[in-house]
């Protein structure tokens, strides 16, 4: 039977109330949106810098935005780091990445005045963009702790015409100067995050916490389908080149083959032009997001993919474009860290952990460039999220904070 301790049931009943406190902080009237460089990163960053402190640690905000605390004692002593984000997706729940921020600084009071005498410093993180709302690309914020932030990004432009850059400056950044916000690698431990599930196997499964195993492999399109533009009542159905309907097959294409390939392909975004409802589309784009748990398949499911793609454009006399714009590779968590986290799981009652594959990308990703990674998970009920609808149980945070804490201590080879 799994039990939280007092402590941790304390502790995450403080976390759910700044979970409120900060679903406050949105540029949503009616619900939250909190997106990089923006007013509201700013005014999060600020409430979690007060709870970071009044942790005893010692805050600050890099070069990238960024919010990081670290415990008291030397600053020789090698890093854990223990993170995940504070911005969101546009009409969002108030749990994904934030519960994991909040349980980095709850294992810190869990620890209490141990924590300056460990053999290792805990820093935890606030990433900044995980989600990449505003400019399009994601892990923004852990790329540049990672030290991979690619100057090709400052021309990115968000809704307004705002470049990234321009952003940049805005909230009180030197573009020039993000390089600095990147982590020696030499001086790290490793990197663990706690997130909410985001699909339903906890659930499914009867158990408030799981092992990560890897991060899904990701590929991302936008691809283009080019027809005819002509009337809709006098073009007979033998003449038309209706990009619509050529791109609805294709989307219904990449669903057929992922499942039979055990994949995950999504079509989440679709354009059509001229958009009349007296004429036949002659252009059409949509998004592909594509993920599976090793490259290779991944790779493998794609082609097959476009394959299809071809197929539908001949068929129906149209032309089809493909541009990439974002590729991951499969990330794969530190069987060492992964080892802490189970004995974490473990001394909460929870004899056989379930191991779970992260369909969903984090910001462990970036971190595992450069460290060992390991995650988390906290059931989901019902695997909802990105919607204001997603939830974790009270219960289920105090469990992940006691796990995450004997993960810390395992890993840095004390006891309690």
């Amino acid at each position: 039977m799994t039990r939280a301790s007092r402590a941790a049931a304390a502790l995450a009943d403080v976390v759910a109330a700044r979970c409120d406190e900060l679903a406050a902080v949105s540029s949503m009237p009616d619900g939250i949106r909190r997106v990089y460089l923006s007013p509201e990163h700013a005014r999060a960053n600020v409430l979690a810098a007060g709870w970071m402190q009044q942790a005893g640690l010692r805050t600050w905000e890099d070069a990238a935005g960024n919010l990081h605390g670290r415990t008291a004692g030397d600053d020789d002593r090698p890093v854990l780091l223990i993170g995940s984000h504070l911005d969101t997706v546009v009409d969002a729940g108030r749990f994904d990445g934030i519960v994991g921020v909040l349980t980095g600084i709850a294992v810190v009071e869990a620890l209490g005045a141990a924590a300056a005498d460990l053999p290792v410093a805990i820093e935890v993180v606030a990433f900044s963009d995980e989600e990449g709302t505003r400019f399009g690309k994601a892990l923004l914020g852990s790329s540049a702790v990672a030290g991979v932030w690619d100057d090709a990004w400052w021309d990115l432009v968000d809704e307004d015409g705002t470049t990234l850059r321009d952003a940049f400056t805005a909230h009180g950044l030197d573009p020039e100067r993000v390089h600095e916000a990147a982590v020696d690698p030499a001086r790290l431990v490793g990197y663990l995050e706690a997130h909410i599930e985001q699909g339903p196997y906890l659930e499914r499964a009867d158990q408030a916490l799981g092992v990560v195993t890897s991060i899904a492999s990701a590929r991302r399109f936008v691809v283009d389908v080019v027809g005819e533009a002509r009337h809709a009542g006098g073009t007979p159905y033998e003449m038309r080149h209706d990009a619509l309907l050529g791109a609805a097959e294709a989307a219904l294409a990449v669903e057929r083959l992922c499942i039979a390939e055990q994949h995950v392909g999504t079509v989440g975004s679709m354009h059509v032009e001229p958009g009349a409802v007296n004429v036949v589309p002659g252009h059409a784009r949509f998004s592909v997001d594509l993920r599976g748990e090793f490259d290779e398949g991944r790779d493998r499911v794609w082609d097959a993919i476009a394959t299809a793609f071809d197929e539908i454009a001949t068929r129906r006399g149209l032309r089809v474009s493909v541009d990439e714009v974002h590729r991951a590779p499969a990330v794969l968590c530190a069987p060492r860290l992964m080892d802490a986290v189970r004995a974490g799981i473990v001394a909460t009652g929870q004899e056989q952990p379930l191991e779970l594959f992260s369909r969903a990308g984090h910001d462990a990703m970036s971190l595992g460039l450069v460290t060992d990674v390991a995650m988390l998970f906290l059931r989901n009920p019902g695997g909802i999220s990105h919607h204001p609808d997603e939830s974790v149980a009270t219960e289920d945070v105090a469990l992940g904070i006691d796990a995450m804490t004997v993960a810390v201590r395992s890993l840095t080879g004390t006891a309690p």
